[in-house]
């Protein structure tokens, strides 16, 4: 995978998820929970490395946008102040 681009982690509740699954279907499957719960851009497609085992695939979260029911992760964000990010 690629490296993690700064922006993408550049505030508190920003989230890179990288995922590896046995196939497709459980990888698209887990990315579509976590996009029922948060803001998310998610990937079309999953990716396979030559030589290697399964699928990967790479999402972006923000915490800090719930869409759906509120989970024991999204309560575990703390808010932080101008301050406090300095």
């Amino acid at each position: 995978m690629n490296p993690i681009n700064e922006v993408h982690v550049s505030e508190p509740g920003l989230v890179v998820v990288d995922v590896a699954a046995a196939d497709d279907e459980t990888a698209l499957a887990f990315q579509q929970q976590l996009a029922d719960r948060w803001a998310t851009a998610t990937a079309e497609h999953t990716t396979r490395d030559a030589g290697e085992p399964g699928v990967r695939l790479r999402c972006y979260l923000d915490l800090r946008q719930p869409t759906g029911p509120a989970t024991a992760l999204a309560d575990a964000v703390p808010e932080v102040s101008a301050a406090a990010s300095r």
